[in-house]
Order: C-alpha cells, then sequence, then structure tokens
C-alpha cells in the first residue's frame, strides 16, 4: 500500500523528529526563540520543545504569544519584555539566569531583536557570560528577499523608516550618498501600512525610479508580494492603501549615468514644486551626479 498512514516507519520518523528537538533544548540560560510571522504551522519542534520546557517565556506582548502557545499545547509562565520595561527588568532576570534558570524570549512574530525588543538583556547577559542559545526560526525581511526577485545578497536591513517625513528624507539621502559612495544592495525596511505610500514617494525622488518591491501580509491568507518600478508601486498604494504587515524593498543602483535629456526631465519635475536648492538636491541623490553639475543644469532650465 502507498498510504503513508499505514507505515509503521512514518511514525517512527516523527517519533526520531521529536526525540532530536527534545535534545536539540538548552538545559539552561536565555534562549531566543523565533516564531511565526503569520502562519502558526510554521513553528519549528525544536521552538516548541524549548517553550514547553522554559522555566519562562519573555513576551512582547503575552496576549499574542499566549495564542501561539495555545495553538500548540504549550503551557508556560510567561511575563512581558518590550521596549518600555526591558531595562528595568534586567537585573531580576538575570538572577534568574544565574541560578541555572531556562528563560525564553520571543517576539509577537519572527525572529527576536530584529525590530523587536530584547537587544538590552541579550548583552547585558553577555556581559555576565551567562549562555545566550538561539532557535532558528520566520523572517520576514528575509522571506520577502528571497520572494521579490531583487538580487538577494548583499542585502542591507534597516528596520522602521523614521515616521517622520523630513527625517525619513533625511535619511534615504543618508543612503544615497552611501550609494555614490559605493554602497551596493538590496534594501529592506519594514513599514506601517499607513505610511507606505508617501514613503514610496519619498524614495522615488531620493533614490530614482528603479525596482523594488512590496511584500504583505506573508505566510497569511492574504499574503501578496507586488514587484514592479518605485513610481509603479507608488502610484498603485496612493489608490490603494494596504493593509497588514509591510516590507518594503529596493533593488541596488545601476551603474549606468543618466543621458542629458533623462536629467532635464527629471530637473523640470523636481523644480516644479521645489526650491531651486531642493530640486537640485534631490536630483543630485537620485542619479549620483556630482551637485555642482546638476546645479549648472539647473540653473540653464530655470533661465
Amino acid at each position: 500500500m502507498s498510504d503513508e498512514s499505514c507505515d509503521p516507519s512514518s511514525d517512527l520518523s516523527a517519533v526520531t523528529a521529536r526525540d532530536d528537538a527534545v535534545r536539540g533544548v538548552p538545559s539552561n540560560g536565555l534562549v531566543l526563540v523565533s516564531t511565526p510571522i503569520g502562519n502558526l504551522a510554521d513553528m519549528s519542534l525544536r521552538a516548541v520543545a524549548t517553550l514547553r520546557a522554559a522555566d519562562l517565556v519573555l513576551c512582547e506582548d503575552t496576549r499574542t504569544t499566549a495564542h501561539l502557545l495555545r495553538a500548540h499545547g504549550i503551557s508556560a509562565r510567561t511575563a512581558p519584555l518590550h521596549d518600555h520595561n526591558e531595562a528595568a527588568r534586567i537585573p531580576e532576570l538575570l538572577e534568574i539566569l544565574r541560578a541555572g534558570r531556562l528563560v525564553a524570549l520571543v517576539s509577537d512574530a519572527g525572529t527576536p531583536l530584529v525590530s523587536d525588543p530584547g537587544y538590552r538583556l541579550v548583552r547585558a547577559a553577555l556581559a555576565e557570560g551567562l549562555p545566550v542559545h538561539g532557535i532558528p526560526g520566520a523572517n520576514a525581511a528575509v522571506l520577502a528577499l528571497t520572494l521579490s526577485g531583487l538580487p538577494p545578497h548583499p542585502f542591507l536591513f534597516l528596520g522602521f523608516p523614521p515616521p517622520r517625513a523630513g527625517a525619513r528624507r533625511t535619511a534615504f539621502a543618508t543612503l544615497r550618498a552611501a550609494e555614490r559612495g559605493g554602497l551596493t544592495a538590496t534594501l529592506i525596511w519594514y513599514e506601517a501600512p499607513h505610511r507606505l505610500a508617501e514613503t514610496l514617494t519619498d524614495m522615488v525622488e531620493l533614490f530614482g525610479d528603479r525596482p523594488a518591491a512590496v511584500a504583505r501580509e506573508l505566510t497569511k491568507r492574504f499574503e501578496e508580494v507586488r514587484r514592479g518600478s518605485l513610481a509603479e508601486l507608488a502610484t498603485h498604494y496612493a489608490g490603494h492603501p494596504p493593509r497588514g504587515e509591510i516590507t518594503l524593498l529596493l533593488g541596488p543602483p545601476s551603474n549606468e549615468r543618466p543621458s542629458e535629456d533623462e536629467l532635464d526631465v527629471r530637473l523640470r519635475a523636481a523644480l516644479a514644486t521645489h526650491s531651486l536648492k531642493q530640486a537640485v538636491a534631490d536630483v543630485a541623490a537620485q542619479t549620483g551626479l556630482p551637485r555642482r553639475q546638476v546645479y549648472a543644469r539647473a540653473l540653464a532650465i530655470e533661465k
């Protein structure tokens, strides 16, 4: 018969996998446990075994983690650890770790510390020579990168862009300057859905129109990966406000310098809505051309 459910070896394989997972559980120390980013079935066997064995599970949000624990039949003591209480809790947690306990740290979704709390606790534990372990698993930035169609390496993960427009544009201009200095990588950010269209518009102005992708609700029911140029994506999301968790990716810059006609088109568009100084700065950032050259051309266009 071909039905694996009737094959004793399939049960044996499952038991062996569970045994291997249990054997891979640390006996003490701080363990960073990656959790699913949407689909609860993406929880690894070793992650489940580790959370079952933990004396304490530190959570970004205990309500979110409670749902995950129930789904996998895990009964564990939980406590909150987030940006607002992390520093105050470190002395108490170090005492627990010194006593030889196993403390697990999870975030609401994905790999702990990646745009989530826990870095200060990890640094404090390492400074005292206490064991720190990790259980690998889901990560939205890496999954989005593999699905984007953009060059997979090198890549640079940058967390969330600044929420305020001025600071965000400054951060993008700094990155564009780094690209002019030789940085060539696919850039990755997380972004709030209500800021996505505005962020994409800023990116078109500062980086120029180049390949990009927006990954939304990865591993969930309404998963979407939209690929295109920055301008196309900005236009789409301006008219179709997104929902859910967003990962934004920008392909590396082209080595090609713009033609004189293309430079003129960029400058005319920038001058229509910006001051001469701002237009020159934006177009120089977009194209990688020397600011002096762009300024001279802008003056000629204005005359």
